[in-house]
């Protein structure tokens, strides 16, 4: 099944990646200056460029939004969790992988997931069910980084948990509760998942049962909890700093 990708940075970040099919791009006649990185990643792609109006893009993006570009692009190839841990060794790195525990909304979900990429995960695992599908929305608000991340969908994320902990991957929660250590009196540079929860509902009691240790951020203000890609996103720099910032 084909997808049509918008907005000039996620369309530039396929174009650079090369994970999908590419099948054709379409660009605004006049805007060729302004999407010169575009179609130079295009031609070097040896993907088919076809200018056209504003009207016909808008017509075939049903978007307003769409920034003078579209691209057309197979289904998103999703991962394995075995080739998540493949990644890390390969690397000579201490696996870094975020867990999605059924987190909702476009927003959130692409958020956390330019985070990951941007703190240099090496995957990043959902459950099939009840979560979402990485849609050309959630592309779009993730500005990309979909592109160039591994993406694992399981039908049982208790078990992959299990999994990753058989590799010597620590499993964090994050997390309220009396059990919630201080994010300080966590050693973070090691073998490590970070488990998101549910953005009302938080983790779920399987799910964070299965966890090594349970953290909670520490907060000042008046406001009970941050928002799931928030918190989530701040726990992975977290982490990413515990390693030195390693590039």
């Amino acid at each position: 099944m084909k997808e049509l990708l918008t907005r000039r940075n996620t369309v530039l970040e396929a174009l650079r990646a090369r994970r999908r099919p590419l099948h054709t791009l379409w660009v605004l006649e006049g805007a060729e200056k302004q999407l010169g990185p575009i179609l130079h990643a295009a031609r070097q792609a040896a993907v088919p460029i076809r200018p056209t109006t504003k009207e016909k893009l808008g017509n075939l993006t049903q978007a307003a939004d769409h920034q003078g570009v579209a691209l057309e692009v197979g289904e998103y190839p999703y991962a394995t969790v075995e080739e998540i841990l493949a990644a890390a060794e390969a690397s000579h790195e201490r696996p870094f992988i975020l867990i999605l525990d059924l987190v909702q909304g476009t927003q959130n979900v692409g958020a956390l997931l330019r985070t990951a990429e941007i703190c240099g995960v090496h995957g990043v695992i959902m459950q099939e069910r009840r979560s979402p599908d990485i849609t050309p929305q959630i592309a779009q608000h993730a500005v990309g980084a979909t592109e160039h991340l591994r993406i694992a969908r399981v039908t049982n994320l208790g078990k992959a948990m299990e999994q990753l902990q058989a590799a010597e991957v620590w499993v964090a929660g994050l997390d309220m509760g009396e059990d919630a250590l201080p994010l300080g009196q966590i050693d973070l540079n090691r073998g490590l998942a970070i488990v998101v929860g549910n953005e009302g509902e938080g983790l779920r009691r399987l799910v964070r049962d299965k966890c090594d240790f349970i953290v909670r951020l520490p907060m000042r203000g008046r406001v009970e909890s941050l928002n799931a890609s928030v918190a989530g996103s701040v726990m992975l720099y977290m982490a990413w700093q515990a390693r030195g910032f390693s590039m």
